[in-house]
């Protein structure tokens, strides 16, 4: 197969051993700086150019398209849609999973745990959507964060006002979500590709802190994960439409709470901690689904 990656840096490791495992199966790779495209939408014959050549047809496509360059990233996504190539994610799932709020509410429709969670547009709101999650502590999330930057952990109800308050005043929109104690610090990462968790990590935050990011200081272990868990990391990933997903859970005394899908997971710290070929099964799925006009959606729904 001819693969297209979309990725601003073929020199990041997940980027690069994807790379690495589609060349070890014979395929022929090519990174796309998706930033550099630039498409004709004209009727019938929709196309995609770069660096003044329209870009040859490919099989299928493998979207590693950052947070930062979202919108971009999906209308060159949903180009290839209209183009009828196959894409690992789809332009709906990239852009759905990447609104953290309507995530959580697709979640949450579909009877998905998650922790408790308050949103608003007013500061005047705040006492109430704190007390709504239970009270402080209160952790204070960014919509537009992503490795754990904007992530606020509020001691008391009075920090939380004033932290909800700032970034407010900022035209900052943010989420309110009640703090999850039992979970120590520590989350797990499930990396769900076609519809199976293949490889898990539980990730444990610093000393002195909160956040289990790895980008934050965190570290990786491998964790044997409960049936209650993997069934609820393989109905995340499936309500929002993704064949390939890192699910963050939190462990409660309710049993699973999803933290958050990620589209576009990274693959180091998972395959350090598992030691299995995540890239290659990857791949694998590729190869199952990467057939002309093999979309679901071809960017038309939400």
């Amino acid at each position: 197969m001819k693969i297209a990656i979309l990725s601003r840096n073929r020199r990041l490791y997940s980027t690069r051993r994807l790379i690495e495992a589609a060349e070890q199966r014979g395929h022929e790779v090519q990174v796309i700086d998706v930033l550099r495209c630039y498409m004709n939408i004209v009727s019938r014959k929709p196309s995609i150019h770069l660096e003044g050549k329209e870009l040859d047809s490919f099989d299928a496509v493998i979207p590693r398209i950052g947070a930062s360059v979202t919108a971009y990233g999906t209308s060159v996504l949903r180009q290839f849609e209209m183009m009828g190539t196959y894409t690992l994610i789809e332009s709906v799932a990239l852009s759905r999973s990447r609104d953290k709020l309507r995530s959580l509410q697709l979640l949450s429709r579909k009877g998905i745990g998650l922790p408790v969670t308050g949103f608003a547009n007013k500061p005047g709101d705040s006492k109430d959507i704190i007390k709504m999650v239970g009270g402080a502590p209160v952790v204070i999330k960014l919509l537009e964060g992503t490795q754990g930057i904007g992530v606020v952990l509020a001691e008391t109800n009075k920090a939380a006002e004033s932290v909800i308050e700032a970034f407010m005043g900022l035209q900052a929109n943010i989420l309110v979500q009640e703090f999850i104690k039992e979970a120590g610090g520590a989350d797990i990462r499930c990396l769900v590709v076609g519809g199976k968790v293949v490889a898990a990590m539980k990730r444990q935050a610093a000393d002195g802190e909160f956040r289990s990011n790895l980008h934050r200081g965190g570290s990786a272990s491998l964790v044997k994960i409960t049936p209650d868990e993997r069934a609820t990391a393989v109905s995340a990933a499936k309500v929002l439409g993704l064949s390939v997903a890192g699910v963050d859970l939190l462990r409660s005394s309710r049993g699973p709470l999803v933290m958050e899908v990620n589209s576009s997971p990274g693959l180091e710290g998972i395959e350090s901690a598992s030691g299995k070929d995540v890239a290659g099964i990857i791949i694998e799925e590729l190869e199952k689904n990467a057939r002309p006009g093999n979309t679901k959606t071809r960017g038309a729904r939400g």
